[in-house]
């Protein structure tokens, strides 16, 4: 079965790409960080319709959010020109996703008691979208009984809140209350944008390299970043998948929403895995293990000396091939290999595939510009156990995760139906 190769024409679109983004500025010292909200969603693509209110304007200009969104920022309800047409209902219906960045103390009390006195206040009582609230305030303005009270009744109304973060304040106090990292927001806007396709579903992810020590300061690795495995396991979770990220050694952020274990050697990611395996309903095994380790590790800096020093490799375990052994029965899991070739990539992966029991392997070329490691882009060839071969172009390492956890959906899928027919 399967042939020729199948070629992948486009990379996938980011989440935000072609997405009508509404977002409702409101009046507090973080309002200035709309602006590169703004130039972020429309960096990727998404078309921003900016509302403020009107303390929001005391501390950021609409002409500044006009220039940046290439849209009439709405301020006024009782604008003629844009009015004339309901504007404030046709901006509520043509929003895919309404982002609420800052969202003061003050417009989340008139939220929660259903206010609409201006024009954001009264898009947010006529839209169907997902509503996103991002606060930001004073800590004790936001520990405050009514404002905690207020963001559960927002909860139970159905919005998604992202909490804000902790750190120092304009007001020269420390705790909760500054806006969101602009990259957590993106990416809860991506989730809120995203089919919850995995829901229910527990993924396992491995990313990074290990490291193998000879002396406490010293070890034996590879260049391994974790890219490709940070941004699988993100996506999974974009999915509302329940993600496990077993990591090795990485500077990388743990994804939104994922369940990270860090560990530093083969032999620790194997324990770390192989506990975790028999619960999950899939597994992308991504990490870059290192196949040897020494034999020895010295118990204090080995010194330099004349001469040639030798070390002694011992191989580390196989944890793909052991999770291939023993894959639960009763049930379909999916298991996912990566391999990283220097030549002879098709036949070493196919060998690998087939060795290993995976149901499919995800294949790259080191030597290949765009590929590997380190890089923010990858190239590589999907192989099926039935001998199918999809090429995808040099995509960015997000848009490959896609590409991957939409195969894995099928294979789910798949097993899903093959259960079902067992059972009859």
């Amino acid at each position: 079965m399967g042939n020729g190769p199948i070629r992948w024409d486009t990379g996938r679109d980011c989440m935000l790409k072609d997405k009508s983004i509404l977002l409702g500025v409101s009046g507090g010292i973080a309002a200035y960080k709309a602006a590169e909200i703004v130039r972020c969603f429309v960096k990727a693509q998404a078309a921003v319709q900016v509302v403020m209110t009107a303390n929001a304007r005391e501390f950021i200009t609409p002409l500044t959010l006009q220039a940046l969104s290439g849209r009439p920022v709405l301020t006024n309800l009782f604008d003629l020109e844009h009015e004339s047409r309901i504007g404030h209902i046709e901006a509520a219906r043509r929003a895919d996703l309404v982002v609420l960045a800052p969202a003061t103390a003050n417009l989340m009390a008139k939220m929660a008691s259903g206010i609409a006195d201006d024009y954001l206040t009264t898009i947010l009582l006529a839209t169907t979208a997902p509503v996103l609230v991002c606060p930001a305030m004073n800590v004790k303005m936001f520990e405050h009984p009514a404002t905690q009270r207020n963001l559960s009744t927002l909860r139970e109304l159905g919005c998604h809140v992202l909490p804000p973060a902790v750190g120092s304040l304009a007001c020269r106090e420390e705790g909760t209350g500054r806006l969101a990292d602009i990259p957590d927001i993106l990416e809860a806007s991506r989730r809120l944008l995203t089919a919850p396709s995995l829901a229910g579903r527990r993924i396992l992810v491995s990313a990074g390299p290990t490291w193998e020590p000879f002396d406490p300061v010293r070890f034996i690795s590879n260049p391994s970043t974790g890219k490709m495995g940070y941004a699988l396991a993100t996506v999974a979770a974009r999915r509302s998948g329940e993600v496990h990220l077993v990591s090795g050694p990485s500077t990388l952020a743990a994804p939104q929403g994922v369940r990270l274990s860090k560990v530093v050697t083969a032999r620790e990611m194997q324990e770390s895995v192989l506990a975790l395996a028999p619960g999950m309903d899939a597994i992308v095994m991504a990490a870059a293990v290192s196949d040897f380790r020494p034999t020895e590790e010295a118990p204090q800096k080995i010194k330099k000396i004349a001469g040639e020093e030798a070390v002694r490799l011992t191989r580390n375990p196989d944890i793909l091939a052991a999770l291939g052994r023993s894959r639960p029965g009763g049930r379909h899991q999916v298991l996912v290999g990566f391999a990283a070739e220097t030549e002879n990539l098709i036949e070493n992966a196919r060998e690998k595939l087939i060795e290993k029991n995976l149901d499919f392997i995800v294949a790259n070329n080191l030597t290949q510009s765009g590929s590997g490691f380190g890089s923010d882009t990858n190239q590589v060839k999907i192989l099926d156990r039935d001998g199918t071969i999809t090429e995808l172009p040099c995509l960015t390492k997000e848009e490959v995760a896609e590409m991957v956890m939409d195969r894995v959906e099928q294979q789910l899928g798949k097993g899903e139906h093959d259960d079902a027919v067992r059972e009859d």
